[in-house]
């Protein structure tokens, strides 16, 4: 392929062609040049897998890719849904190293600590920059593993000072199953960290809109392991969600559990943990972890988009332009930006700040499995522009 008259150190590109050979040809044709060291990519779980891994292996050969399947891509021109679309890293400026882990139920701290120090050797071994404040991971995780929690806390405490974010991969709701992809296949039950060491600028961030409407409910009754609800303040866990917002079972759907999320309160800071679906048997299945005698809070959406636009340009008065974000936002953000009629505005957002990512099954920030935020790295223009 031949390589752009000027190549960035990050360059994305996107392709929405429904034939996996000519979405990887395309994906190659904009990222392809001498000194490409990495590809990540984000793709809609309506291809068929297969096919598109080995389309990918063969446009990319001999670099290496990681990515994950989605619930709706940020490609280079916003919200995008049945795409794929991807960002090519220049090893000149990046050393990334990927790691599979899989038996997610039994990754133990020493497993986690061998895989960390392994990364950083290899990112070491290439003199980049050096580990200390030039290092950040990212972490792609099965949706519907529900072994966040286990694995991000172990990870987080292997990983000491490395700032960390991520997002669970998504399947465009259907809820039946999530891939993420490394060494040349799509996994379940699975998840990849990707280890990312330059010499320029970054900032790892989370952000949320949410605010509480200081209504409480309490878990009476759940199995943490399913992340089911049986019973809030004792009583059928859909039946008492409908009730507090003053609506019939009929009504509970995604724009409701949208609109309608709960929380839990850690210190000052409240983490929103969002409904996935209602039981036959009136029980609530999260996308988060919630244990028994939690007291989850009721939210209200707050304005997201300025919210979202408050934080990155704040990221961007200190780092300056971006030369690219990398973005985990939940499906349920995006959702709801339908639902009040702003998801063309937020789109010309993520373009303006040069926004490329995923619609996440939930997020991740420095070892905590959180829903219905925004969380990524800003990587700026440092290094006298290259």
């Amino acid at each position: 392929m031949n390589a752009p008259l000027f190549q960035e150190p990050v360059r994305p590109a996107m392709s929405s062609h429904r034939d996996v050979g000519r979405a990887a040809t395309e994906l190659a044709a904009q990222l392809s040049h001498p000194d490409l060291g990495f590809v990540l990519f984000f793709c809609s779980a309506e291809y068929d897998l297969g096919a598109l891994s080995s389309a990918l292996e063969a446009a990319f050969a001999g670099v290496r890719l990681a990515g994950c399947t989605t619930a709706g891509e940020l490609t280079p021109r916003g919200y995008d849904q049945g795409t794929i679309t991807a960002l090519g890293f220049d090893r000149n400026l990046f050393a990334v190293e990927v790691g599979l882990v899989e038996e997610l139920e039994t990754f133990t701290l020493p497993r986690a600590q061998k895989l960390v120090d392994t990364l950083i050797g290899r990112c070491r071994d290439t003199r980049v920059a050096p580990i200390k404040g030039r290092t950040f991971a990212l972490t792609l995780l099965d949706g519907l593993s529900s072994q966040e929690e286990q694995v991000l806390v172990t990870l987080d405490s292997a990983l000491g000072s490395i700032p960390h974010f991520g997002g669970s991969a998504g399947d465009d709701i259907h809820l039946t199953g999530t891939h993420v992809y490394v060494d040349g296949a799509f996994r379940t039950q699975a998840a990849v960290v990707v280890m990312v060491n330059t010499p320029l600028d970054f900032e790892v961030f989370t952000t949320h809109h949410m605010q509480s409407l200081e209504k409480k409910l309490i878990v009476t009754e759940a199995d943490p392991a399913t992340r089911t609800v049986y019973e809030l303040n004792a009583e059928p866990a859909a039946v008492e969600y409908a009730r507090l917002l003053g609506i019939e079972l009929d009504d509970l759907d995604f724009g409701t559990f949208a609109m309608n999320p709960l929380a839990v309160r850690i210190g000052q800071e409240y983490f929103v943990r969002s409904i996935q679906k209602v039981n036959p048997d009136l029980s609530l299945t999260f996308y988060c972890a919630v244990e028994n005698g939690i007291v989850l809070t009721a939210m209200r959406p707050d304005a997201m988009l300025a919210n979202l636009r408050h934080r990155l340009d704040g990221i961007e008065s200190t780092l300056g332009e971006p030369l690219i974000t990398i973005g985990c936002d939940c499906f349920l953000r995006r959702l709801e930006a339908e639902l009040t009629g702003q998801a063309d505005e937020t789109s010309r957002l993520l373009v303006q700040h040069n926004v490329v990512g995923f619609n996440t099954y939930g997020e991740q920030f420095d070892g905590m499995h959180i829903n219905q935020t925004f969380t990524g790295v800003v990587i700026g223009r440092t290094q006298n522009d290259y």
